[in-house]
């Protein structure tokens, strides 16, 4: 709800379009119930994408659905893997915490050390495919946060970009659907901030020049700075909604939680730009 209260209220103050995109590229993971629930909520709402709207997804497959963009994914790997960028892995997560652990500790994020860089695996069969990073440090400017230093190859070591069950990461799919749709301004959460700067790394080795924007906003936190989470009972849209509350009033709760208001009113979608474009009001 509050990535999609600034997306679409960040596109309304530019003047730019929303494209929407169900990254379902886990296909362990994802659901149609899912996907027709986002949709169903994003109706309900009012925020009405301007690229891939609903109907589209309903009508059947899609190119904004990245489960549809298989071809894609494969083509760009192939392109990569000729220019001997991609090799097969056959590490576990066991075998890299145990080869490196993170030493941040268990919340920190996970370095692959490079086990299997040369050992010339096949890549055929349930292996991962990885990407070679490149030793050198990422200079963006986030539109929030300002100017941001990354060295990809040492946060996660050599990118991986489909795991052992052929999904494809969302590091690599986010990247090469907003080269090929032509995404000017990726807008999420502050939470993946740490994906920039390996995702510019990729995006340059596809032949993008200039990356696009990123914005990443805040997210809204329960006590103790905890993210809400379905899994422990938070109340998301739908729950808000059979509860009775109106779609101005959830989207003005969400942003009283991003500090766009100094209390909960209701605020509806077509009046989100405005959050981001006046001041904050007392009323």
């Amino acid at each position: 709800m509050a990535n999609a209260l600034v997306v679409w209220g960040v596109a309304g103050a530019l003047g730019g379009r929303v494209l929407l995109r169900i990254e379902d590229h886990d296909r362990q993971r994802c659901r149609p119930e899912w996907e027709e629930a986002l949709l169903d909520d994003l109706d309900w709402l009012g925020f009405v994408p301007d690229v891939f709207p609903s109907a589209a997804y309903r009508a059947g497959p899609c190119d904004g659905r990245q489960s549809d963009r298989d071809a894609v994914y494969r083509e760009t790997a192939a392109e990569l893997a000729a220019r001997g960028l991609v090799y097969a892995c056959a590490c576990s997560r066991r075998t890299i915490e145990q080869a490196a652990p993170a030493p941040g500790g268990a919340e920190a994020e996970l370095r692959y050390p490079g086990t299997c860089r040369e050992a010339g695996l096949p890549l055929d069969g349930p292996v991962t495919w990885r990407l070679r990073l490149a030793e050198v440090e990422e200079r963006f400017e986030d539109a929030r946060l300002g100017w941001q230093r990354q060295t990809p190859a040492a946060q996660c070591g050599d990118l991986a970009i489909r795991d052992r069950h052929g999904n494809w990461t969302y590091q690599f799919a986010v990247t090469v659907d907003d080269l090929r749709q032509g995404v000017s301004l990726v807008i999420r959460g502050r939470d993946l901030l740490a994906s920039t700067g390996r995702q510019i790394q990729l995006a340059r080795l596809l032949g993008r020049d200039a990356p696009p924007v990123y914005l990443h906003h805040e997210l809204i936190l329960k006590s103790g700075g905890r993210k809400l989470s379905k899994a422990d009972g938070d109340s998301g849209v739908r729950a808000l909604r059979a509860a009775g509350w109106s779609a101005p009033d959830v989207i003005g709760l969400a942003a009283h939680g991003l500090g766009l208001l100094p209390r909960p009113r209701p605020v509806p979608a077509k009046a989100a730009a405005a959050l981001f474009v006046e001041a904050p009001t007392t009323d």
